[in-house]
């Protein structure tokens, strides 16, 4: 093993909420930070190119390659998970969307935790800190930070059309999904530069790693954490670097703390080699146990989206203008010239809120709409025109969990996100087919004679509905929760309000995987708005 440095700060993923913490502790010159990350640095040009997602999803450049085990809500089928595995994590493959959730989100944090600190009106007061939009500074938007929110560089005809036909099924038009009540329909911002992906590598580590107190270590990955049995103190890192065996201190007698980064999957994998967990399941494995934790593992929350696909006539998508050689050339010759056209977006970009029905408080369900189509993932585009409306649960009662099965520290570990296992999940994806099926069939679209390709109109009960979801349903990429924080007497909260370990000294879990309840929407700003958080109650001891 290989000689061992102190650190103040030892975090481990430099994802979303790690490349944040580094450039936030670091900005203290007296404090050494060291940011530890499993995958290569993002030298890697699909990462900056929006579209470039297709070919980092999947590929070992720049993704675990995780999948999820036959999950029977999708009648069997399995599914790949990507996460980041490179600098800047998730925001470096992820669909670059901007989107806080709304403020009942926030109000199920206060009461989950009993802490103040997660109200809507303060956790919008960390968002603004990092971002900068587009726009004028204002009572929603900030200005000057680190974080870019633009308009895309882009539109669809399709697109237009479809925003039209759902104001004209009562959904109204929206400028602003950031504003707390997210019901409406409009062009989602993004996080992008004149472009370019912004990933979080990009915004807040490419000047903070000129720094002589940061260091970063990249291809490294952690085996576990150093922890005295004792005294229960989280005291360093042991990780492998190019096969050697090689440890990092942290300076706890000085208040030194271990953040742990890794994201939903990645942090509970690394607490659980570390002796962290549930009892039964570490001794199962052979773990010795540190602190008996049930929850760590349980509680994942995932946004399943219901890919549902029409075909159109008289109107041109982007199936049919990439399905060409000229096209593709002249695909590639406008991004080139202008950063602009179907290079430059999202994997998303027209976006609606609503109601899956009347009964619901808050709009409860997300449209993510496409001007193509393809079968699944990976794969060609068809060969006709069609756009894709997928809709999600913003609030999905489901809960899954993902736990280790090896201690080889480059093993998978077993996802089970258990997608629509409750009635009440069941239930809204039925209504959500159907709402989107009264969308399509309003006068906007009616030009184009839109027939309904996926699932299918012989679907028509609500058994059959949520048969046919089972079907098409498929990650949005959301996973969070699987170290939530809570009260006390919770005995699932992994983490207090302040994200420390319970039971664990000099320990907190930065990331997604301490969120309570999902958010309304995309997870990669609400997981920076907790690093902002974890920064300020470090930076103010």
């Amino acid at each position: 093993m290989t000689q061992s440095k102190t650190y103040d700060y030892i975090i481990i993923g430099a994802g979303s909420a790690g490349c944040m913490l580094a450039k936030r502790l670091s900005e203290n010159p007296n404090k050494k930070v060291l940011l530890i990350e499993a995958g290569k640095n993002d030298n890697y040009i699909w990462i900056h190119i929006p579209v470039g997602y297709l070919y980092c999803i999947d590929n070992p450049r720049a993704d675990w390659r995780f999948r999820t085990v036959a999950e029977k809500g999708l009648n069997g089928r399995s599914l790949l998970y990507p996460r980041g595995r490179v600098l800047g994590g998730c925001s470096s493959i992820n669909g670059m969307i901007y989107m806080r959730g709304q403020a009942g989100d926030y109000e199920s944090w206060v009461k989950a935790t009993g802490d103040d600190s997660w109200s809507w009106e303060n956790v919008l007061k960390r968002y603004k800190q990092f971002e900068d939009y587009h726009g004028d500074a204002n009572q929603w938007h900030g200005k000057g930070g680190e974080w870019t929110v633009s308009k895309q560089r882009l539109r669809w005809p399709i697109m237009d059309r479809f925003k039209e036909a759902a104001e004209q099924a009562g959904i109204p038009a929206s400028e602003d999904f950031n504003r707390g009540d997210n019901f409406g329909v409009g062009y989602f911002d993004v996080n992008q530069r004149a472009g370019w992906r912004l990933n979080s590598s990009k915004a807040f580590l490419r000047d903070a790693a000129k720094r002589n107190n940061l260091t970063i270590i990249t291809e490294a990955v952690v085996n576990k954490l150093k922890i005295d049995p004792l005294t229960k103190s989280c005291y360093g890192v042991e990780y492998l670097k190019d096969g050697i065996a090689s440890e990092a201190l942290c300076n706890i007698d000085h208040d030194g703390e271990v953040l742990l980064s890794a994201g939903a999957i990645g942090s509970v994998q690394i607490l659980e080699r570390s002796g962290i967990g549930s009892a039964a399941h570490l001794s199962s494995l052979g773990i010795p146990v540190i602190a008996d934790l049930p929850g760590v593992g349980e509680n994942l929350q995932d946004h399943l989206q219901l890919r549902m696909i029409y075909k159109v006539d008289g109107i041109k998508t982007l199936n049919t203008k990439a399905n060409s050689l000229f096209g593709k050339l002249m695909i590639g010759l406008e991004y080139c010239l202008k950063r602009s056209g179907p290079m430059s977006m999202a994997p998303s970009q027209l976006g609606a809120f609503a109601y899956s029905s009347p009964e619901q408080k808050s709009a409860n369900v997300e449209y993510h709409v496409q001007p193509l189509s393809l079968e699944k993932f990976g794969e060609d585009l068809h060969s006709f025109n069609a756009f894709t409306a997928s809709v999600c649960n913003v609030r999905p009662t489901s809960r899954g969990s993902v736990h280790i099965d090896s201690l080889d520290p480059e093993a998978p570990p077993l996802i089970h996100p258990n997608y629509l296992s409750t009635e009440e999940d069941r239930k809204v994806a039925a209504e959500s087919l159907r709402l989107t099926r009264n969308i399509v069939q309003q006068s906007a679209l009616a030009p184009y004679s839109p027939e309904e390709y996926k699932p299918g109109v012989q679907y028509q009960t609500d058994a059959e509905l949520a048969k046919a979801a089972g079907d098409i349903g498929t990650t949005i990429f959301h996973p969070v929760g699987t170290c939530k924080m809570g009260r006390a007497e919770d005995p699932m909260a992994v983490l207090d309000s302040q994200l420390r370990v319970r039971g664990v000294h000099h320990l907190r879990v930065v990331d997604a995987s301490a969120i309570p309840n999902i958010t309304s929407g995309n997870t990669a700003a609400p997981t920076m708005m907790i690093a902002e958080r974890v920064a300020e109650l470090l930076t103010s001891q």
